[in-house]
């Protein structure tokens, strides 16, 4: 095999992965096994050990320590994983991706060719100035790129590659594990953290170069599902109860400095996001986003408060609302070991990049690994405008993530010596 991280990652993304998050399956959509299985054969012609696909769609191998019996650290160094996950988000299309090579990219907007009427714009996308004479890859704009988190997986084979084909690098037991559904907030839903047994974990899954993340948002959902009444509108006078406009009021009472066009950083939102509506049902999905646990509380209370407003202006209708926890920042988890931070902030610096710890305005399967036990920072892939038809990633990017995981394998031995 004579890949590269680029001849991986377009591979991977012409393969169709997205998830659905109204499926009472696991894995969401059987699709997403196309390319799981894809991995597993990969995994087995890289010649790796405990290379396995379980039922539930979870992708595992190993690659074995290569320290030998002379060395210091011997028998000493712990077992470390990385991570990414297979599908791609329910939002937006990842059927039939044209993926768009511009090399070099030589600055100004981005016209996409399947769709002229999307544009990556420069002033838009700040990390484009850093990309010219370099080469990204963008879509032709008729659907999502699938860098989330395609790029990620790419990186880990990738870097398992060099590993193997350098035994000079020397390195403890590395696993590998690509998961489903991490898109529908289910990523480690069956995974046997016990099973995978290492020290500590990696998920690939980020964004610009050298931006490493050990803080997400704390996420719960909120369902809020209003039951209305129908019949015909010639004699729908003081008896139709419009479940639509209910919805609507509900929405446009939300405060709209909590939004997530209007926050950025450490600032919570709240966010409608899907929509399923008649006139006599309808149901409304809302994000609720805040790096603090306890300040999802008081997004709660925001919502109630709506609901306590509007349900006087339509007495007849019945306004429901469920709150489903999602995940919680995995910050306090890793601080309590922070050698896994330090080792990525190292193998980040060796690569030539400026480490730059950033909050995570969203989730990774690291959150749950890590509130479960396995302490999971989350490293850069180069990707950008993930889950939308602007999505992009830089190559330089996945290259460097590439160089940061391989020294990874490497500071872990040093640091037992």
């Amino acid at each position: 095999m004579n890949d590269t991280v680029l001849s991986r990652f377009l591979r991977y993304v012409q393969i169709d992965t997205q998830s659905d998050e109204n499926s009472e399956t696991y894995p969401s959509t059987s699709k997403q096994f196309d390319l799981l299985h894809l991995l597993q054969q990969e995994l087995q012609a890289l010649n790796l050990q405990r290379v396995e696909i379980d039922q539930y769609g979870y992708v595992t191998a190993t690659l074995p320590s290569n320290i030998p019996p002379s060395h210091p650290a011997y028998g000493k160094a712990p077992a470390i994983g990385f991570l990414a996950h297979v599908d791609t988000s329910p939002e937006v299309s990842g059927a039939n991706v044209k993926p768009n090579i511009i090399a070099p990219y030589q600055g100004g907007d981005i016209v996409l060719p399947g769709d002229p009427s999307v544009v990556i714009r420069m002033n838009e996308n700040k990390e484009l100035e850093h990309n010219i004479g370099k080469t990204i890859i963008t879509t032709d704009g008729t659907t999502l790129l699938g860098a989330d988190d395609k790029a990620g997986i790419a990186i880990i084979m990738t870097a398992v590659d060099v590993l193997l084909k350098n035994p000079s690098y020397l390195h403890g037991d590395i696993r590998i594990a690509f998961t489903p559904d991490e898109e529908v907030g289910a990523g480690t839903k069956y995974f046997d953290i016990k099973k995978f047994n290492t020290a500590y974990a990696y998920t690939v899954d980020g964004d610009t170069p050298g931006e490493l993340n050990k803080e997400t948002f704390s996420a719960n959902t909120a369902v809020i599902t209003i039951r209305g009444r129908d019949i015909h509108p010639g004699s729908a006078k003081n008896i139709m109860i419009n479940a639509i406009r209910v919805m609507s009021d509900l929405i446009a009472r939300l405060p709209k400095n909590m939004a997530p066009e209007t926050t950025e950083g450490y600032e919570p939102y709240i966010h409608p996001y899907t929509i399923d509506a008649s006139i006599s049902k309808a149901v409304v999905k809302l994000l609720f986003r805040d790096f603090e646990t306890a300040g999802l509380q008081t997004l709660d209370g925001i919502v109630r408060k709506v609901i306590a407003e509007v349900q006087p202006l339509y007495p007849k209708a019945v306004i429901e609302l469920e709150i489903i926890e999602s995940y919680r920042n995995m910050r306090e988890g890793l601080e309590k070991d922070p050698r896994g931070l330090d080792a990525l902030e190292e193998a980040t610096r060796r690569t030539g990049l400026k480490p730059e710890w950033r909050p995570i305005r969203g989730g990774t399967d690291g959150s749950r690994l890590t509130a479960a036990g396995l302490p999971t920072p989350n490293i850069f892939t180069g990707g950008n405008n993930y889950h939308s038809k602007n999505e992009w990633v830089s190559l330089f990017g996945m290259e460097r993530s590439v160089e940061t995981v391989v020294h990874l394998a490497q500071i872990w031995v040093e640091k037992c010596l």
